[in-house]
């Protein structure tokens, strides 16, 4: 049996899957992996597509569309990989991208996941918003990657070229061990969208897992196919879920402390955004904080560890190096020299 599970979750997304698809197809090598595409009840014509331009994809046909994090729990709990993908539809997959994580993660059994350089479809000498060169989140749980940091996007030209350590891959290719997957309990479908992977990732950690990058392998991904940064629905549930993730992730305790803070800034980015006349906007955190409220009731066993505290390079406030010390790119914020 192959070691690798490419999955690729497909929602009336033929468009992404013509554009994008033959790329992954040609570049996976077929004798370390199967692509399979798990379809939450398409009705756009996409598995007759696939079916008949691309027969060497297997497809994992769901009857309804269980959205983004259940349609993957359920497609890795039916398969038998030892490592599986979860890739996005809108991936641009390059030569031999998946050689170098497999090799890393048979040698380093410590390590539950990784993740390849992700780089912009659009703009190929820069990196792509959504997991750059792997991510971290500041003592406050604002997320931040090497290459990105809030909307500042940096060119790739080398500088994060080493394996490293990170707090969190990208949901847009994560490469991770289906058996660690399963022991953290998947995605946390609850937050239907947005952070997803940061908190599995957060998890992960916990059972005492490394995550690392593997700048050797690259690909492109074309992002923002869903919600744009100014939707007030993905400031809803980025807000919302932030919240939830530190709740669930860090000591009663210190979270409590953390959470009082964090939601003093929340405050401050919607009196923001009030300034600007963006009503939309302030009803979305306000709408945020008010579900966070109900929804963290579900949530009754917190773990012991700060893990914030284990990571040089979240021991810090990414808003104060960002917005009032200029410092926009991670090499300038990092205290480690990449």
């Amino acid at each position: 049996m192959k070691k690798v599970a490419v999955i690729i979750l497909n929602w009336n997304g033929l468009a992404l899957l013509e554009k994008f698809l033959p790329s992954v197809c040609r570049y996976t090598n077929p004798e370390l992996a199967d692509i399979i595409i798990a379809d939450n009840g398409s009705d756009d014509n996409s598995i007759a597509w696939i079916q008949k331009n691309h027969p060497e994809v297997k497809i994992m046909a769901f009857p309804q569309n269980y959205g983004y994090a259940e349609g993957y729990n359920r497609a890795i709990k039916a398969l038998e990989y030892e490592y599986v993908v979860l890739l996005n539809s809108d991936v641009e997959a390059t030569p031999a991208w998946i050689e170098p994580l497999v090799e890393y993660c048979d040698k380093n059994t410590d390590v539950a996941a990784c993740q390849p350089k992700l780089k912009a479809y659009r703009q190929k000498d820069c990196f792509e918003y959504a997991g750059a060169a792997g991510g971290f989140l500041d003592r406050y749980g604002y997320a931040f990657c090497r290459g990105r940091i809030f909307d500042t996007i940096e060119k790739d030209y080398g500088q994060y070229d080493s394996i490293t350590d990170i707090f969190w891959a990208t949901g847009a290719c994560l490469f991770i061990r289906r058996a660690e997957y399963l022991n953290a309990g998947g995605l946390d479908a609850d937050f239907f969208a947005h952070m997803e992977e940061i908190d599995l990732c957060w998890r992960v950690h916990l059972m005492g897992k490394r995550i690392v990058i593997i700048p050797q392998s690259t690909v492109y991904h074309l992002g923002g196919g869903t919600l744009n940064a100014s939707n007030p629905r993905k400031i809803y549930l980025n807000f919302r879920n932030n919240l939830l993730m530190l709740y669930k992730n860090l000591p009663l305790k210190e979270g409590k402390s953390l959470l009082f803070i964090r939601r003093l800034m929340d405050t401050a980015a919607m009196g923001k955004f009030l300034l600007s006349g963006e009503w939309e906007n302030v009803k979305a955190v306000w709408k945020a904080h008010i579900d966070y409220r109900k929804m963290k009731k579900r949530y009754n066993s917190q773990p012991r560890t700060n893990l914030l505290k284990n990571f040089p390079e979240t021991n810090r406030n990414i808003t104060v190096d960002y917005f009032l010390k200029k410092k926009r790119f991670f090499e300038k914020i990092n205290s480690k020299k990449q």
